[in-house]
């Protein structure tokens, strides 16, 4: 299993993890992730890695539909700027690869920001840090788990 399947086991939360066939397709991860699993897109969350005016970097957690709003990530975080962050760089922070990047159990624990439609539903997905692999928790466990702000930051 991977580091974010470990972290939500040791947590003690109630998830349940779905894999599916991540496949060859042009689709974006997480929008091909809703799809192969029948689930609304406005349940399936990505995990978005940004670097911060202050050179930290820091995680947003959206819609898999939605854009994200760096101008409000940033003002969640509490600093003047959000660019988002190099692939490398974020791969590196986190010990994941694109597409399969989890806000459980990464390399390194960054700051959280989460979407607030996470709170208006009572289960969301997430990558479990792979792809093809996704976890679905409840967002209050989620917020609780990575000691995430949560804010309006998608679009």
């Amino acid at each position: 299993m991977t580091p974010a399947v470990t972290a939500a086991r040791r947590a003690g939360i109630d998830f349940k993890v779905l894999e599916y066939d991540a496949g060859d397709s042009d689709e974006p991860y997480g929008v091909g992730a809703a799809r192969a699993l029948g689930i609304a897109p406005e349940r399936v969350f990505k995990t978005l890695v940004v670097e911060l005016s202050d050179n930290a970097l820091a995680t947003a957690i959206i819609p898999v539909a939605a854009r994200l709003d760096l101008k409000a990530v940033a003002s969640a975080l509490g600093v003047k700027r959000a660019t988002m962050a190099e692939p490398a760089a974020a791969e590196r922070a986190t010990g994941y690869v694109l597409g399969g990047i989890s806000p459980l159990g990464q390399r390194r624990r960054l700051p959280v920001a989460v979407d607030e439609s996470a709170l208006g539903l009572d289960r969301i997905h997430v990558s479990g840090g792979r792809r093809g692999l996704e976890i679905g928790l409840a967002p209050k466990d989620l917020v609780e788990l990575v000691g995430a702000v949560v804010a309006r930051i998608a679009r």
